[in-house]
């Protein structure tokens, strides 16, 4: 506790008296991350000031704010006062303390998520499930100081020239209309909707597209919520065997193994199918398939398709607490935030409600 309470001072002092390193770290540091009261009650006054006036505070200004308060006791107040007093600008690497900063945000993230998690756990949270936490989790892991703060138009031109003359990996179907369309395929890192009616062929669709980027050599992961993994497999089968569904009932098993072979020569890639029950799995479940896959089979997928968007379940609300429109958006954004987590396309299928079209347009 002592070494904690030594980063949590250096950081505090910090924001008084180092303008560059404060306007770094400010808009990451978050009221709780810090262990008591006190210290959050000076960290959200430094926080209001900066953001009020653009500038670094003083001792006497934020003890004035301070004692204005009226959610203030005096023993805290005294408490903050002889804080504030003790207060010294120190002479430290700036990198460093850039470093040790984001280390600490980081830390108390996660600390902080473990403490939500076991009060979801305890039925002691009312408006999150036990789906919730391995979202929680991810948001704290993810937490990093982004030394970005934009795209400045000048300096950043060079940057910019190299982006405009640099190919983006696309993903190409074998469809040329699709091709057109899409400008050469699909790129990675986004989330791709077949929007059609009742009985079209979504998951048809779907299974030709994940027929042809196996044929490419391609590591393809169908997930399904609607039909069996057999059935699944048996559309592809029909896809790649270039015979009707019919005709694979009654094919032989010698000439049905000596296509199986000349397709194994064909292509590197795998193909793997798996089945939930609907309305049961979501993201979380799919990023846990995917390390699973890497783990147990040293697969790791380059597309991913899932069957479908509607009957997948949201990681973070249950369906009967919100509209239908947020929670197949809440569902969407989910599978968009795992095809960037996993720098790969998805593919889903959604039907054409009016609901749905206002979703996507």
């Amino acid at each position: 506790m002592v070494q904690q309470s030594r980063i949590e001072n250096t950081i505090l002092a910090s924001l008084f008296f180092k303008e560059e390193y404060t306007r770094k770290v400010l808009p990451f540091i978050k009221e709780e991350y810090f262990g008591n009261r006190v210290e959050q009650l000076l960290f959200g006054e430094v926080f209001k000031f900066v953001e009020k006036y653009n500038n670094l505070p003083t001792k006497d200004a934020i003890l004035i704010e301070l004692n204005s308060r009226r959610d203030i006791n005096e023993e805290e107040l005294q408490h903050l006062k002889d804080y504030i007093v003790g207060v010294e600008n120190t002479e430290s690497d700036e990198q460093w303390l850039l470093e040790t900063t984001e280390k600490f945000c980081k830390d108390r993230a996660v600390h902080n998520a473990v403490l939500s998690g076991i009060k979801i756990l305890d039925n002691k949270d009312k408006k999150q499930t036990p789906e919730a936490i391995p979202h929680i989790l991810s948001e704290a892991l993810a937490v990093s100081f982004d030394k970005s703060v934009g795209h400045d138009y000048i300096e950043d031109a060079e940057a910019r020239f190299k982006f405009y003359h640099t190919k983006e990996k696309r993903y190409q179907f074998d469809l040329d209309y699709m091709n057109r369309i899409t400008k050469g395929g699909v790129p990675s890192k986004t989330l791709n909707i077949a929007l059609a009616g009742t009985g079209v062929g979504k998951s048809l669709f779907m299974c030709h597209v994940a027929s042809s980027y196996l044929l490419q050599g391609l590591n393809v992961l169908y997930i399904t919520l609607e039909m069996a993994e057999e059935r699944i497999a048996e559309r592809i089968d029909a896809n790649l065997l270039d015979v009707t569904m019919e005709d694979l009932h009654d094919m032989p098993k010698q000439l049905y193994d000596g296509k199986i072979k000349k397709l194994r020569e064909k292509t590197q890639g795998q193909l793997i199918v798996k089945e939930y029950p609907t309305a049961s799995a979501h993201s979380g479940h799919f990023k846990s398939l995917i390390n699973e896959l890497a783990l147990k089979k040293s697969f790791r997928p380059d597309v991913i398709f899932i069957d479908y968007l509607n009957i997948c379940a949201s990681s973070r609300f249950k369906g009967g607490n919100i509209s239908s429109y947020f929670y197949i958006k809440a569902i969407a954004e989910e599978l968009r935030g795992l095809a960037v987590e996993h720098n790969v396309p998805i593919f889903s299928a959604t039907q054409t409600t009016r609901t749905i079209t206002k979703l996507y347009l």
